[in-house]
């Protein structure tokens, strides 16, 4: 198992979808949230994301295909 430590910055269309559900049903990972700060508007979250390093290759294209901006934490 992989583990690794993400920051996503949501841009306004996304900020009320189910983003990180989505990732851990969807893609077969483990998903423990650091810290967030989300508002109306925009928000960014610090995830840890635990799984086959090709899973969470995977949920993270996905999240850029979603206009999350993704960066290491």
């Amino acid at each position: 198992m992989a583990k690794r430590k993400v920051m996503f910055t949501y841009p306004r269309e996304v900020i009320s979808e189910p983003v990180i559900y989505t990732l851990s049903r969807n893609f077969n990972l483990a998903t423990n949230i650091r810290q967030a700060n989300i508002t109306g508007d925009r928000g960014w979250v610090i995830i840890e994301i635990e799984g086959q390093e090709e899973d969470i290759e995977a949920g993270i294209a996905w999240a850029i295909s979603r206009g999350i901006h993704v960066e290491s934490a």
